[in-house]
């Protein structure tokens, strides 16, 4: 019997993306840069990880357009108000305890099918960075995409 991982045609490819934001509330969309990283992977079928290094920045999927750029805005300030009390500021003596809570709620990291060699993203949907610090920050993105 010949062992199934003799089979296995798994690929992985790792593309980054770097960029420098405008500081809180900076929304950057990456879909053409996942895009490109899809395609240069050469993957038929698999997942595209994007995930973005740091606490206060997130990845998410949105439709970038104004409007809800800036009710996703409006409801993250209800969620974790700027000026509220954090113990993070207090700790570190520093401005950005907002900014770790929304970017944990939104999270670093959003998977995107690939499938027939594209990404499965619906009509109006986007891969959108999301900065929360309260200063211009340099980003780094990492997109992996796994698959046949």
């Amino acid at each position: 019997m010949i062992p199934s991982s003799r089979y296995n045609t798994r690929m992985t490819h790792t593309h980054t993306v770097r960029l420098t934001t405008k500081g809180e509330g900076d929304i950057r969309d990456l879909t053409p840069e996942v895009a490109r990283a899809a395609e240069a992977s050469g993957i038929q079928n698999g997942i595209a990880a994007v995930f973005v290094v740091g606490s206060t920045a997130a990845v998410t999927t949105i439709e970038f357009e104004p409007g809800l750029v800036e009710d996703l805005g409006r409801t993250l300030e209800q969620l974790a108000p700027r000026d509220a009390h954090h113990a993070h500021e207090a700790r570190w003596h520093d401005d950005n305890g907002h900014s770790h809570i929304r970017a944990s709620i939104i999270g670093p990291t959003v998977c995107v099918p690939v499938a027939n060699g594209s990404l499965a993203l619906g009509t109006w949907q986007q891969v959108v960075l999301c900065e929360f610090d309260t200063r211009p920050r340099e980003r780094t993105v990492i997109v992996q995409v796994v698959g046949d």
